[in-house]
């Protein structure tokens, strides 16, 4: 699986393309992340979402309707596609596929599964595949999402983070969304620090 990534609009909100066999599936198609879609993409055949914040949605609409392919998300944060909570504006787009539990997806040769990890929202998750994780903005290079945002939970995150610790024991790349890449090892050496201070 090749990954491409490109730090997209004013928040610089990392965008995804996966890409296998010819077939691609873009991740957190956010602010201004159209174009580069377009020009690195090859034959789309989903969207999925990290999580509902307008900066990694924000163009699932013109994304959605150009391929006509379906977007994937979390159902906690599914309504928020269609109505920003956060009042930002975002084109609004439905959902088409709403995940509610954790077992795998297999879609074309791609096989993935949505890991829930509420705290920056209630529907945060990370997108896990063999090759790598898509944390979107629950886990970064040394650090985690905001919880101080409308909606947040603070004890959530511990909850989210204290699973994922435990859950994983491979070391895998995680691409987050936003800033620099980190792994699976080095997010158990940081992440147990942040438990003090959430």
């Amino acid at each position: 699986m090749n990954i491409y990534g490109k730090p997209c609009g004013e928040l610089h909100t990392n965008c995804y393309i996966l890409e296998k066999n010819g077939k691609s599936l873009i991740i957190d198609p956010g602010v201004d992340s159209f174009q580069w879609i377009q020009e690195n993409a090859k034959n789309p055949i989903a969207i999925l979402n990290t999580h509902g914040h307008f900066d990694h949605v924000w163009s699932n609409k013109v994304v959605k309707e150009h391929y006509s392919i379906p977007v994937y998300i979390r159902k906690e944060d599914a309504s928020w596609l269609e109505s920003c909570p956060l009042g930002r504006g975002t084109p609004p787009c439905q959902a088409d596929v709403i995940i509610e539990n954790e077992e795998k997806i297999q879609l074309e040769d791609f096989e993935f599964w949505f890991f829930h990890a509420p705290g920056h929202t209630p529907g945060s998750t990370a997108i896990i595949f063999d090759e790598a994780i898509f944390s979107g903005d629950f886990i970064f290079d040394r650090s985690i999402g905001r919880v101080d945002f409308p909606f947040s939970n603070p004890d959530d995150m511990k909850k989210s983070i204290e699973r994922f610790i435990t859950t994983f024991k491979k070391d895998l790349p995680i691409y987050s969304g936003h800033g620099n890449p980190t792994s699976v090892e080095q997010a158990k050496e940081f992440l147990p620090s942040w438990l003090k201070f959430i």
